[in-house]
């Protein structure tokens, strides 16, 4: 694998967005996949792109059963022998076929530790069986992700609190989506509590938390036909001007630098 990672906390997105998500974390020589809504070629290919061997890649974790987030967990499981981590609700909400390793928690569980990583899932409003998203501690250092949601709950802004690096979604510009292609009813799901967050609503999350330890604000799972990078960028920067130097932006269709927390 390009680049060991020594003893400190790093992060890349391999791709964000509706069309495939998947995101590497790494502690050492701990390296854990979360979601994989990519074919085993594509992944082998955007780990190619990253420097890194995804026979490394010591653990999956899920956070829900949309295609997007698990199109690729069967068939990477089996070729790379990957235990695999998901809540009992997505587990029974779609068909994986036989997993060489698989284990289960509900979403209110206690933190999972894999290596030198420790990983809480933290349940969410979305509209799946029981989704979830994470808080990967390695080290001293703490790093959320947080996408596929409709809405922000105090306990999730509190789950979500003094962190190292914080990867949010920013799905959807308001305006683009009620003036956009999508008929009303996707429009009214896309928009609702257990649907996706506005730009708005990520700016009004990133208030609600103790933001000033981030070191990264990645903005994630923008919509390709209801957001662009630019009002995405404007509206966090809106509600906390002074993150702009600290932001980024991921793509659908490329791999990310490596964000590393020394």
């Amino acid at each position: 694998m390009g680049g060991a990672g020594g003893r400190r906390l790093r992060f890349l997105s391999l791709g964000s967005g509706s069309r495939g998500n998947a995101t590497l974390v790494q502690w050492g020589d701990t390296l854990v996949l979360i979601d994989c809504g990519y074919p085993l070629k594509e992944l082998r290919r955007r780990c190619g792109l990253a420097g890194v061997d995804p026979a490394r890649i010591g653990a999956l974790f899920i956070t829900h059963e949309h295609g997007d987030h698990v199109r690729g967990v069967g068939p990477v499981a089996r070729a790379l022998k990957v235990p695999v981590w998901m809540s009992h609700g997505t587990w029974h909400a779609r068909d994986f076929g036989d997993l060489p390793e698989l284990h289960l928690f509900n979403s209110h569980d206690g933190p999972i530790r894999v290596g030198g990583l420790r990983v809480q899932p933290v349940p969410v409003p979305h509209d799946a069986r029981e989704p979830v998203q994470y808080i990967i501690e390695g080290g001293e250092r703490r790093l959320g992700l947080l996408t596929d949601l409709g809405s922000h709950s105090p306990h999730v802004s509190a789950c979500y609190r003094h962190l190292d690096a914080l990867l949010l979604e920013c799905n959807h510009d308001a305006r683009m989506l009620a003036e956009g292609p999508y008929p009303p009813r996707l429009q009214a799901r896309v928009g609702g509590d257990y649907g996706h967050l506005s730009n708005g609503q990520a700016g009004a999350f990133l208030q609600a938390i103790a933001h000033a330890r981030l070191r990264y604000l990645v903005a994630g799972h923008l919509s390709e036909k209801n957001n662009t990078p630019e009002l995405a960028q404007q509206a966090l920067c809106r509600a906390v001007p002074e993150i702009e130097s600290r932001l980024s932006l991921l793509r659908q269709d490329a791999v990310s630098d490596w964000f590393e927390l020394d």
